[in-house]
């Protein structure tokens, strides 16, 4: 029977290098979100692309197990688990996450982006399992762009909306 630690692309150490990568990336979007005061931070968005990556590492590796009947020794057929399904679970469960992040107050409503930026989090962390780390990156830049630069005008645009209420219409 094949092991994880047996498979090739295992034996290299890129594994090691894409959660580092992972949970750095998510880590810096958690530092955002730190410093605008925040409940998620560097730690839970690290953690979030950590174990999404992960889950991508072995979801990419046990599926050729499954399909070659490695798994228990058993033909591949008899098995009804589809292995590459562990990354859209990953989705599933951070959705319980982001609902968690989301807080009703009277008739303001908070931690929409926190969630957003969860959920995002989590697809860097996939996206460095599949080992697109350009896209990872670039993705990781956006949302700091959305995290912060788009924050500070949707400030400024509130203030001005509120202060010039006829300019509503």
């Amino acid at each position: 029977m094949t092991s994880l630690v047996s498979l090739s692309i295992l034996g290299n150490g890129w594994p090691f290098l894409q959660l580092a990568i992972a949970t750095i990336l998510g880590m810096i979007l958690g530092v955002e979100r730190l410093l605008a005061s925040r409940a998620a931070g560097p730690r839970t968005y690290g953690l979030i692309s950590l174990g999404s990556c992960l889950a991508t590492i072995i979801s990419l590796n046990i599926a050729p197990m499954y399909l070659a009947g490695e798994s228990a020794n058993v033909a591949a057929h008899a098995f009804s688990l589809n292995p590459l399904m562990i990354v859209a679970n990953i989705l599933v469960g951070i959705g319980f996450i982001g609902a968690g992040m989301i807080v009703l107050h009277g008739s303001q409503v908070s931690g929409l982006t926190t969630a957003a930026g969860i959920w995002v989090a989590a697809i860097i962390g996939i996206t460095v399992g599949f080992g697109f780390y350009a896209l990872a990156v670039f993705t990781t830049f956006l949302t700091l762009f959305l995290f912060s630069v788009l924050w500070h005008w949707e400030q400024n645009w509130k203030k001005n909306t509120t202060n010039n209420p006829t300019e509503q219409q």
